[in-house]
This record gives C-alpha cells, sequence and structure tokens, in this order.
C-alpha cells in the first residue's frame, strides 16, 4: 500500500507541523537556560575544588608546607667539633687538628713515625658501623672520623667532641646571608699519655733502618709506657690525606706488615733474657741458693742430643764453676740448664705465668698477645694426634725444660712481657700493669701493681748478676761503664764554647755521669734456614731507683750484645743527657 493512500492528508500535515514546530522550543530551552545550569554547576563543583584544595594547603598542611618553604629559604650547617688532642708526658703534642675549611678539621700527628702503632690515626666510620647501636645512639654521621688504633681508638669517647650547628639563610642560589642561630660546638677533651715524644724521636733514630722488631720502655715502678716502637712503622699524617684509602691498603696488605705492633702483638722465643725468670723460680723454690756452683763442661750430652752453652760454641772455651750470678753475667747455658732441671718444668711454668707469660697483660691499646707458657699438659693437647703419640711427641722431655730454661723450645713472649718481668726485678718484686696512660701519683700504691712475693734476698742477687752483665766481663759489652754528659757539663761545655774555642779541651775533661746499669743479653733461636737469631736486650737504670727500662728486640739480626745493645745505650743516652 501506498503511504499517501494509506493515512489522510490532515494526518501527515500534523506530523509534519509538530516536526517543524515542536524540536525547535525543546533546543532553544536547551541552548539557554539549561547550558547556564550546567555552567554554573560545573563553576561550583570547580570552585569547591579550589577551595578544597586552599583549605588542605593553609589549614590542614599549612605547617608542614611552612617547614618546606623555610627549608628552602635556610639550611643547617654542621659545625665539626675539633677533637680533644693527645699530648706527650710534658705536655708535647703527639695528635692534633689543622682546619680545614670553615667547618671541619684534619687529625695530624707531630710525633710521625715513631708514635704511630702507640698513638694510632683516625678513619672514616663505615656504613656497617653507622648501622650498629652503639655508634647510632652517640649520633655518628656519615663522614665523621674515629679512632682507628692506638690511643686513637682507646679513648674515643673522651676525644671526640659534639658538633655544633648553624641555622642560616640563603638566598636563591643557596649562598648564605645571614645566621640566623647557633649551637656552638663542644671541643674534645685532651688526653695526656705516659710517652715521651723525645723518647719516641730516639727509638725511631736508633733503630736499623731496614730492620723488624720492637722497643719498649717504660717506668718500672709505675708500669708506665715511656715509647712503644715497632719497626717497620707507618706515619699516621698519611691516614688524613686524600690517598687514605688507597695508602691503607697498601700498608695493610704490605708483607713487611708495618701495621703490626710487634711490642704488644709480635711472640718470639725472648732467649736468654728468661733466664731472669729461671732464676727468679729457682731462688724463690729453693732448688738455687746463692751459693749454688755448677761446672760448665761446655756441652751436655743425652744421648744423641747435644746441649751446649754459647761460649763453648761460638770460642770453643768454658766458664770454670759458675754461680748465679756469674750465670747472669756471662749468660752461662750450662748453669741455667740445670738449674731447669733441677726446678722442673711445672714450677718454672708457674713462675712464668707469674710474672706475666701466657695471658695479655692488660695495656690498653688493642691488639695484645700473650705469648706461650709451655709445660707437659700444653704438650699434650697439641700434639694430640694418632701420629704424634705413635712417634712419642706429645711427651715432655728433659731436653724441653733445657730448651724453655734458657728461653727457648716452645716458649714464646712478646717484647712487652719481657720488659715488665725486667720491671719485677727494677722495682723489687711488683708485677705493674702496663699503661699509656700518664699515671697518678698514687699509681704504686693502687691495684695496677701486684707484690708476687719475691724476697729481698732474690732480687738484689739477680741484680747484682745483672749490673755485672753491663761491665766489662758480662755479655752487655755495649754498656761497660754507661756514662752520659750530665746537665751541669752540657752548660760548661756551651759556656766554654761560647767564650773561646781554646777552652775545648778543659770542656771534655768535664767530669761525666756514670749511670749503674743492670742490663740481659739475649740472642734466640727460631727455627731459621739460615740460622738467624733474634738479637735481645733488657736493662733498667740506675741500679738505684730506678728511672727507666729499655727492651730492645731486632728480628734475626744476630746477637743481643752487637745489635740491640747499642739501640738500647741510644735511648738510655737521650734519657740521661736531658
Amino acid at each position: 500500500m501506498k503511504l499517501g493512500k494509506a493515512f489522510s492528508d490532515s494526518l501527515i500535515i500534523g506530523v509534519k507541523a509538530a516536526t517543524r514546530f515542536g524540536k525547535p522550543k525543546a533546543a532553544s530551552w536547551w541552548l539557554g537556560a539549561g547550558r547556564a545550569l550546567l555552567f554554573t554547576s560545573i563553576l561550583f563543583v570547580a570552585l569547591f575544588v579550589l577551595l578544597w584544595r586552599l583549605f588542605t594547603l593553609t589549614i590542614i598542611r599549612g605547617h608542614e608546607f611552612r617547614v618546606l618553604a623555610e627549608g628552602n629559604r635556610t639550611r643547617e650547617l654542621i659545625r665539626g667539633a675539633p677533637r680533644g688532642r693527645i699530648l706527650d708526658r710534658t705536655g708535647r703534642v703527639l695528635a692534633d687538628n689543622e682546619p680545614v675549611g670553615n667547618y671541619d678539621y684534619k687529625r695530624v700527628y707531630p710525633a710521625g713515625s715513631g708514635a704511630s702503632h702507640v698513638v694510632g690515626y683516625t678513619g672514616e666510620v663505615t656504613a656497617d658501623e653507622l648501622a650498629r647501636d652503639y655508634y647510632k645512639l652517640r649520633s655518628y654521621r656519615a663522614g665523621d672520623r674515629i679512632g682507628r688504633m692506638g690511643a686513637e681508638a682507646v679513648w674515643e669517647e673522651r676525644l671526640r667532641g659534639r658538633d655544633g650547628r648553624e641555622l642560616v639563610e640563603v638566598d636563591a642560589n643557596g649562598t648564605p646571608t645571614r645566621t640566623l642561630g647557633r649551637v656552638e660546638e663542644v671541643p674534645g677533651e685532651d688526653v695526656t699519655l705516659a710517652v715521651d715524644k723525645g723518647l719516641a724521636a730516639a727509638a725511631l733514630a736508633a733503630f736499623p733502618p731496614d730492620g723488624k722488631g720492637a722497643i719498649v720502655v717504660s717506668r718500672p715502678m709505675s708500669g708506665e709506657i715511656l715509647t712503644l716502637y715497632t719497626s717497620p712503622t707507618f706515619d699516621a699524617n698519611i691516614f688524613s690525606t686524600t690517598l687514605a684509602g688507597e695508602t691503607a691498603d697498601e700498608l695493610f696488605e704490605n708483607p713487611e706488615l708495618p701495621m703490626l705492633n710487634r711490642a704488644i702483638g709480635g711472640i718470639y722465643p725472648p732467649g736468654s733474657t728468661f733466664k731472669i725468670v729461671t732464676a727468679i723460680a729457682g731462688l724463690e723454690e729453693g732448688s738455687l741458693t746463692a751459693n749454688t756452683r755448677i761446672e760448665d763442661t761446655g756441652e751436655l750430652v743425652i744421648g744423641p742430643f747435644r746441649f751446649p752453652n754459647w761460649f763453648f760454641t761460638k770460642y770453643g772455651k768454658t766458664d770454670g764453676l759458675v754461680d748465679i750470678i756469674k750465670a747472669i753475667q756471662r749468660s752461662n747455658d750450662i748453669f741455667f740448664y740445670k738449674a731447669g732441671e733441677s726446678l722442673g718444668i711445672t714450677k718454672l711454668a708457674a713462675w712464668g705465668r707469674r710474672v706475666g707469660i701466657g695471658s695479655p697483660l692488660g695495656i690498653e691499646i688493642p691488639g695484645e698477645t700473650g705469648g706461650l707458657m709451655p709445660d707437659p699438659a700444653w704438650k699434650a693437647r697439641h700434639f694430640d694426634t694418632e701420629v704424634d703419640r705413635e712417634a712419642r711427641n706429645d711427651q715432655w722431655y728433659l731436653g724441653d725444660t733445657y730448651h724453655v730454661a734458657i728461653g727457648q723450645g716452645y716458649l714464646l713472649t712478646t717484647p712487652l712481657q719481657v720488659n715488665v718481668w725486667t720491671n719485677v726485678i727494677a722495682n723489687g718484686g711488683k708485677l705493674c700493669r702496663p699503661t699509656i696512660e700518664k699515671a697518678k701519683e698514687s699509681r704504686v700504691k693502687s691495684q695496677e701493681c701486684k707484690e708476687l712475693g719475691i724476697k729481698k734476698e732474690t732480687i738484689d742477687v739477680i741484680t747484682d748478676g745483672m749490673k755485672r752483665a753491663c761491665e766489662p766481663g758480662g755479655t752487655g759489652w755495649p754498656l761497660f761503664e754507661f756514662k752520659v754528659m750530665s746537665a751541669e757539663s752540657k752548660v760548661k761545655s756551651e759556656q766554654n764554647a761560647a767564650t773561646d774555642s781554646s777552652t775545648l779541651h778543659s770542656t771534655l775533661l768535664t767530669p761525666d755521669l756514670l749511670v749503674p746499669v743492670a742490663c740481659k743479653t739475649g740472642t734466640a733461636e727460631f727455627g731459621d734456614p739460615q740460622n738467624r737469631t733474634h738479637a735481645w736486650f733488657t736493662a733498667f737504670a740506675p741500679i738505684e731507683d730506678p728511672e727507666i727500662s729499655v727492651t730492645v728486640l731486632v728480628e734475626g739480626a744476630g746477637e743481643g750484645s752487637d745489635k740491640a745493645a747499642p739501640v738500647a745505650k741510644k735511648i738510655l743516652e737521650e734519657w740521661f743527657s736531658r
């Protein structure tokens, strides 16, 4: 059916009219009031969002953004606190600070290589350390420096200061324009050591340039350490340079071990210096007396083993009939072999431990070792394999006792321990804990010095033997009739030199100061393929009311009288010529 025929014309006209006039009216409304309403709604929502944002920024988070704004305008600067100085016993500087920029310092060590192992050095705190509670609680920050060795490490908390803070206003470039507030830094506390800067320099100059070993100088009555020198050494100032990390790696990887404090951490057979201990033990236990005499036969033979005296080995001669004073004077091995045999290893080892062998002495510096005081029980534990037992290596033999009695065999000690048992004789029988801190006046009466219960007669006999060792006929020949120019002589010398050169002869005739010295030499075998020996020398002076004791070890250098004694002599000259 055609459309025109299905609907009337009037219906079609009505529909057209509705289409033509009805829809434009609705569109007009939308373009007018509807659009305005929509725009108003959007504007209202946007305004609400802006107002809410403004409210959030100013009211809710206002404080936060004010702080951020202030942070862009101000800076907090850390003002590094100077570390406390380290001073020697007379107030001379061993460690100081040098300004770097406006807010920091670097550490400097005026004593150089002579005191590095005792003074120590500082290094930057590591990330691992910063993560530990100890450093967190003490407010350490990245970049801070802490003590890494010696006194720097021991007294870190006293030496470290408290950093200051400065609040400054900055411009757009971050340049400070004015100070808004400041908390002053608090410098660290100065620490005074027992160390003597002059003796440290003398030790450095006296020790063989290419030698290895150690020097320990102390005050016998208090245990104060005047010098603790190790060779090879290092200059602590290098740790304050920009190449510190690279240099430290080189030092720690050096096969010569310059970072090892040989004075307290190196262990060696003490050689004949140990005869002092054997003498103490024998006299105190009653197996020896001042009148005991033993014939020097040149050597003792036990089965296939020979135990010679050094004098017989070197010159083919003997010392004849020997008492304990002559045995110490001549360092006679035959006497001390027999002394060890009559005493027995158990009692000898007990006295060795009593004077400090086998455990650390307690000096403040990290790295001390205790050495080894062997006995049958130790040997049984040490040689405990089936092979050892089958070979009977685990048993203690008389030859083992012979070796220990003269400071050889399994016996191992530190130079510090040798110095301490030297002091036991010098101070009348007390074991004083060694210390690098300057002692108070009451030090000797305190628990730091322990009475060992040694009889005065024992001390007197051993002192007499050590005195004669430093006299003609003894083994300590470099110290025979040891003299130094007295203070009075030095004054006269200067006056004469200033007055007239013709008075030089009279200056040389000015009486010198004769200083009585008690000493003991030591030459220790250590299994070297080239048969080299360690050179030892230990001494104290003056004999009455001793002021100083000196112990010297030169590794693999030969005889103590030739190589170690001259070093000790220079140290004593430095001390007594003041």
